[in-house]
Formats: C-alpha cells, sequence, structure tokens
C-alpha cells in the first residue's frame, strides 16, 4: 500500500477490541493479533521500549502498512485473530504445526479433460468447487468413488482437446497403471475423446450437486440384471459400490445441513464514496474480508446499490455459498437467488436477518464499513493538502493565481565526465513522469551548471515553440505545453539565467529558485529577486522539497545510465592506452576520478587490466609540470 503514513493511522485508532493485521512493503501479512483495546495494543509495538523480544522487534522493522477489523468483543476478537491465522500462516505468528483449513472438491471443468481432487485454496480460474467440507476422510473418499465410477484421470498431464495437441501430447510411454486396472480411460493416449470423457464427468457434477438418486438407480438395476444373469462376482462389485455412493452421498448430506457457510454484505456511504463490505464465514467462522468500491453509485437508493453489487461481484466469483447476508430487501430478490442456485449448483438463500447472531454479523460488517470509509475519507483529504493545497500555498507564498504545471530543472555533473540535464514536472502537486525529460549536454564541456543550464532551458523552450508553429492543438508534441511556474534548483544565479533565455525566446513565464542552505536543505524560494522564507511543516514546503529531490534523482539516474552505457564521456577517454574495458574497470576500482588523480602508478597497476605502460600514462596525464 503506497502513502500510508503509520503515525497518522495510529492517531485514528479506536478504543475498540478488535484484530489487526500488519503487513510488509510486498503486502505480505506478517503478523495478526488481537486486542481488547486497539488504540493500545497496535501503539505500543511502535513505542521505545527494551523489553520486546526479538521477533517483535524484526517484525516491527519489516511493518509497511496495517489494517484492523473492529469486533463486538474480545471473544469475537479471539476467534478472528485465530481463523486468519491459519488462513494466512503469517511470519511472525507463531502457528500450530500441520494446521489446515477446510479442503474444498475441485473440478477443472476449465480444462479439455477435466481432474477432480482435493484443495484447500479457491483460487480464481473457472473451475467449480464444492465445500468447504470438515472431513478430509470424506472428501478423500467421494474423490476416490467418483473416479472409480466415472473412470477420471488421476494424472497432472496438461491434455489439449485438438487433434494436433493430442498428437504432440500422446504419453510416449504409453498408459498408466490406472489404464491397465481399469480406472481410467488413458485420455492422455486418446483413446477416449473430450465429448465422451466429458459426459462422465458431467455423471460425477451431478454426484457432487446432490442429485444422486440417477446413479443408485442405475448401479441397482445393474446389481439385479447381473444377478440374475448368476454373474454373482459383478453383482457383489455393482453392490459394494451401491453402498459406498450410499455412504458419501448420506455424509455429504450431513456435512451439508450442519455447515455454517455463509457470506455477510454490508455497505458505508456519504456524500460522495460507497464502500461494501463482505465477510466470509466457512464452517462459522470468520476467515477473511474484503471491501469494494462502487461507482458512480452517489445517487442510487441503498437497495439497488446491494442489488448491483450481487449481480456484479457474484457473477465472477469462484465460490458461492448456501447464504447471503444482506442489510436490507432489494429488487429481484428471489429472481437472484434463482439465477445464484444455479451458479452455485444447489439452492442459495439471500437473507435479510431482523434478529439474533445473524443480524449481529450484519452490524459487525457495517461497522468496519464504517471505519474504512472514514479512513479514506482522511486520507483523501490528506492526500489533497499534499497536493493542490500545497499548490495553493505556493501560489499564496509567490502572488500567484492559477498554477497547474511546474516544471523543475537539474544539471548532474561528476568530475571527469560531460554533464546531463533534466526536467520534471508536476501537475496539481503531482509528478506527471510521462512529460520527464533528459538532456545530453551538447555545447559544454567541464562542469559549469550556468552554461548548461542555459543550453537545457533554450533547447527545451525552443522545441516547444517550434512544435506549437507547426502543429494543430489536437497534434501536441512532447514540449509544446508550457508551464505555469518554472522551479530552478539553486537561488539567484540560476534563475537569472532561466530569466535570460525566457525574455531572448519573449516569454513570460514566472521562475522561482529553490534556495537551500549550508547542509544542503531548501529553506526558502527566491522569486522577483527577493528570498522568500517559508514554514518547513507546511504542505508548500514538503511539495518544494520531493519536486527538488525529484529533479535531482531523475539527473543523477540519466548520469549513471549513460555512464553504464560508455555513452557520456570521460576525461579517461583522452588518455592513451585508457580504452572502454580499462576506463569501466578504474572507475570500479577507484569509483571516482578523484581518487584516480590521487593513485600512484603502483596502486594503478593494481587494478585489473592495467600494465605499467597504460598506469604510466594515466600517472603522467593527471601529474603534467
Amino acid at each position: 500500500m503506497t502513502d500510508f503514513n503509520i503515525e497518522e493511522e495510529l492517531a485514528k485508532l479506536p478504543a475498540k477490541p478488535g484484530v489487526y493485521i500488519m503487513h510488509d512493503a510486498e503486502d505480505k501479512i506478517i503478523y495478526v493479533g488481537k486486542a481488547v483495546i486497539l488504540r493500545n495494543r497496535v501503539r505500543s509495538y511502535f513505542r521505545e521500549s527494551t523489553n520486546k523480544s526479538v521477533k517483535i522487534r524484526q517484525m516491527v522493522e519489516h511493518i509497511a502498512w496495517f489494517e484492523y477489523v473492529v469486533t463486538g468483543s474480545e471473544l469475537e476478537a479471539l476467534v478472528l485473530e485465530n481463523n486468519l491465522i491459519k488462513e494466512h500462516n503469517p511470519k511472525y505468528n507463531t502457528l500450530l504445526k500441520d494446521d489446515k483449513t477446510y479442503p474444498y472438491i475441485k473440478v477443472t471443468t476449465n480444462e479439455d479433460y477435466p481432474r477432480i481432487f482435493s484443495t484447500r485454496k479457491v483460487l480464481k480460474d473457472n473451475a467449480r468447487y464444492y465445500g468447504p467440507f470438515t472431513s478430509a476422510t470424506s472428501v478423500n473418499e467421494t474423490i476416490e468413488l467418483l473416479r472409480k465410477l466415472y473412470y477420471i484421470r488421476n494424472c497432472n498431464k496438461r491434455i489439449s482437446g485438438t487433434k494436433e495437441k493430442e498428437e504432440e501430447e500422446i504419453n510416449p510411454g504409453g498408459t498408466c497403471l490406472y489404464y491397465h486396472l481399469g480406472r481410467c480411460k488413458a485420455p492422455c493416449t486418446g483413446a477416449v475423446s473430450r465429448e465422451d470423457y466429458r459426459d462422465g464427468m458431467q455423471g460425477a457434477v451431478d454426484f457432487l450437486n446432490g442429485n444422486y438418486r440417477p446413479l443408485l438407480k442405475e448401479l441397482n438395476d445393474k446389481m439385479e440384471a447381473a444377478s440374475e444373469e448368476m454373474d454373482y462376482e459383478r453383482a457383489m462389485e455393482y453392490r459394494d459400490l451401491l453402498e459406498s455412493v450410499r455412504q458419501v452421498a448420506q455424509k455429504q448430506r450431513i456435512t451439508d445441513s450442519h455447515s455454517d457457510d455463509r457470506d455477510v454484505v454490508a455497505m458505508a456511504r456519504d456524500d460522495e464514496s460507497v464502500i461494501i463490505q463482505v465477510f466470509y464465514i466457512r464452517g462459522g467462522k470468520i476467515i477473511g474480508r474484503e471491501h469494494h468500491y462502487m461507482k458512480n453509485a452517489e445517487d442510487a437508493e441503498d437497495a439497488g446499490i446491494i442489488r448491483d453489487f450481487i449481480v456484479q461481484f457474484y457473477s465472477g466469483t469462484p465460490y458461492i455459498p448456501k447464504e447471503i447476508l444482506i442489510p436490507c430487501d432489494i429488487e429481484d430478490r428471489e429472481l437472484l437467488e434463482e439465477w445464484l442456485s444455479g451458479k452455485r449448483g444447489n439452492k442459495l438463500s439471500l437473507v435479510v436477518p431482523k434478529k439474533g447472531r445473524k443480524e449481529k454479523l450484519i452490524e459487525l460488517a457495517e461497522k468496519n464499513a464504517q471505519i474504512v470509509l472514514r479512513q479514506d475519507i482522511e486520507k483523501v483529504r490528506s492526500e489533497e493538502a499534499r497536493t493542490t493545497g500545497a499548490v495553493h500555498e505556493i501560489e499564496k507564498l509567490l502572488s500567484l493565481e492559477g498554477i497547474e504545471r511546474m516544471e523543475a530543472y537539474d544539471i548532474s555533473n561528476i568530475s571527469g565526465y560531460d554533464s546531463v540535464g533534466s526536467m520534471v514536472v508536476y501537475e496539481n502537486g503531482r509528478p506527471k513522469r510521462n512529460d520527464y525529460r533528459k538532456f545530453k549536454i551538447k555545447t559544454v564541456k567541464g562542469p559549469d551548471d550556468y552554461a548548461s543550464m542555459n543550453e537545457v532551458l533554450t533547447r527545451r523552450f525552443e522545441h516547444g515553440l517550434k512544435e506549437l508553429e507547426g502543429s494543430q492543438p489536437s497534434q501536441l508534441g512532447k514540449f509544446n505545453r508550457f508551464p505555469d511556474l518554472i522551479m530552478m534548483d539553486g537561488g539567484k544565479g540560476q534563475v537569472h539565467i532561466a530569466l535570460e533565455v525566457l525574455t531572448a525566446l519573449n516569454l513570460d513565464i514566472p521562475v522561482c529558485g529553490m534556495v537551500k542552505d549550508d547542509n544542503h536543505r531548501t529553506r526558502g524560494l527566491y522569486y522577483n529577486d527577493v528570498e522568500i522564507p517559508i514554514d518547513r511543516n507546511s504542505e508548500g514546503f514538503k511539495l518544494i522539497t520531493r519536486i527538488q529531490d525529484e529533479a535531482h534523482r531523475f539527473a543523477i539516474e540519466f548520469h549513471k545510465s549513460l555512464r553504464s552505457k560508455g555513452q557520456v564521456h570521460s576525461v579517461l577517454d583522452d588518455i592513451k592506452g585508457i580504452g572502454k574495458t580499462r576506463r569501466k574497470a578504474l572507475m570500479h576500482y577507484f569509483e571516482s576520478i578523484e581518487d584516480i588523480k590521487n593513485a600512484d602508478v603502483n596502486r594503478l597497476m593494481e587494478v585489473p587490466t592495467m600494465n605499467a605502460a597504460s598506469a604510466q600514462a594515466l600517472y603522467d596525464y593527471f601529474h603534467k609540470p
């Protein structure tokens, strides 16, 4: 998460029970904890203390941002903490070994020759998921039975339904053991067509959807037929299969009837924003949550927003629970239930709870949605303060109006190398990186910042004027958008260079200089021949500092890039016997031209690729009488 200010977020923590979730810079959950009072507990991690364990100190060093879920009680926080730890296995939590979440049965209907297996992760991959189930044993029994009944493959081979792909991907080792045992039809060899294979898979899907009767009747008929033909061995096989199907079906019914498996959907809104919060409850436990923004919903009614969310969200989610709790009745509820039941494979209910535990779940989700909404409003206001608000402060400071686009320039020169220039652009207080420009200095030799800046500005604005003269507004080029304010990395001298260039080109653009103190920190702005002090704690000052740092960074990175590619001239290029390879070795060994100047011949000969002649020539160049 970008722009997360830990100090600001700590100040917003509520004095309520809940669970806090710590993330690292890669957005991975690294720690989950519970608190009776979130404010006190979370803040304690960031206080200076010698009592913290090594693990906790390491964890705090890796926190990039955090979030939290408010709960109704400490007990609820304890349960939620446990569920989240099981779900995410955070690096810095103490974990119970081999602790697992509930299993699902996955049918890879997105493959030409689908597979069926157990999994503990539900992905958005267009496969079908059934579960969760409380017993891994019953899941494995079900999968084994379905593979036996419908000859479903047990391998992980990638098998395509096209003839060309089938020929390419035929198993070079022949059929597997399951084929010889009569348990697989060997689709990997092309022995069964895609259509016939998927017909069998449809029977497995019907079974998982709870439609057991056709299979039970079929097996019973086959058993009786085999018995009438006095094929008692085969009749016993059908009898055993029939009993297995009945047992698995019974377990499935027991699991389904006792499974507390639902989503909780709630909403929070203000005049400008609408947020939907979803809690995921699996097996009676809250295992996760998400919040979603609804665009263009400011004027819509609550019921309409909830309905639209249900349609859009559950059209793409891979798993749909048997029950979805919603905060209000919605239009077309019965139609949506029918639609979602079809997607799920069995009955689904949209429930508006009026009392009891389910109503409290809605209230809890709404409470957390309100917290997220308040946080985001504050973030928006904070972002406005540091961008457009900061620009307004600069306008007031310089007595200007209508500053939208600002350009800042910097020169980078390293001893012994040609200089380069940079132009960075900010619009409404935000960097516009597509408009950044780089300049190789062409007319200036050596480190002359004023002459180099003159060249950069002249090239930039002459180019822009030429584009304006030769193009229409609808065909704007790279340089023809001129700034409302030019910011120079320096004081009086740099400002006067910029004004000279603008005057020569008959351009009237305000120019200010970002003046630094003896410690190379910005202390004010130089404008209209006056240095204007600026409050270091103001957003305007912070924006000026960001712009100055960005211009400097961009110039240095460009210079570094050119040096690594050998595209910028070095004083070493003028020395006989020093080619590209030796120059690179010298700069890697010494890091600066100044260090090379101060080295004696013996030290120079220590550099890889250098010999006595080249070392002497290099030493003589820098020590001419």
